[in-house]
């Protein structure tokens, strides 16, 4: 039987929760002494056995991640291998290796993937509309939130609009060198 994957939502999030990337607030190859950030980043990786995205940011990514020949970070080599599921009802064809196109209802779709796998993480980055749905249905196990030492005015932030709180347990903090704080929480 296999083992039951974790829906772990990781996002690159300021110090007032915005996590949509509308002023130019963060980018890991820009940060100095950036590998201790790097080497976390691999990490939470090495534990992705399968990603869920929106459109908009997989198409995003498929536009950008392929060219990359000189990524430190390592995420241009996973994003390129790992299997990709993209949540749609107008895209046809995802143009990009190991890509599947998930059109139907989203609650039975995350259902599904979460039940199969070897027990590795199904991760979710960006896709801010996905995620609002994902927390909506109480489907996520677990937040990797990246906390960059910015403050923005502009975007839309982690929590949906009129969502009732949630306890979270905090799990992990760690501190990089260039400022930013990933701090992890799982659901109570």
């Amino acid at each position: 039987m296999p083992h039951v994957r974790r829906l772990v939502v990781t996002e690159n999030i300021t110090a007032n929760g915005i996590i949509e990337f509308i002023d130019d607030w963060f980018d890991p190859a820009d940060q100095d002494d950036a590998d201790d950030l790097f080497a976390a980043m691999q990490d939470q990786m090495a534990r992705e056995e399968a990603l869920l995205l929106g459109r908009k940011t997989f198409e995003d990514f498929r536009g950008y991640w392929p060219l990359q020949t000189d990524d430190a970070s390592g995420s241009a080599a996973h994003l390129n291998r790992v299997p990709k599921y993209v949540v749609s009802s107008t895209l046809a064809d995802p143009a990009w290796t190991n890509s599947t196109v998930l059109s139907s209802r989203l609650e039975d779709e995350v259902g599904a993937l979460k039940g199969h796998g070897d027990g590795g993480d199904l991760g979710v980055t960006g896709s801010i509309s996905v995620v609002h749905a994902l927390i909506r249905a109480d489907l996520v196990d677990e937040y990797r939130l990246f906390v960059y030492p910015v403050l923005s005015s502009r975007g839309r932030n982690l929590m949906p609009e009129g969502l009732t709180p949630h306890g979270l347990t905090l799990t992990d903090c760690t501190s990089f060198r260039s400022g930013v704080v990933l701090q992890v929480y799982t659901k109570r």
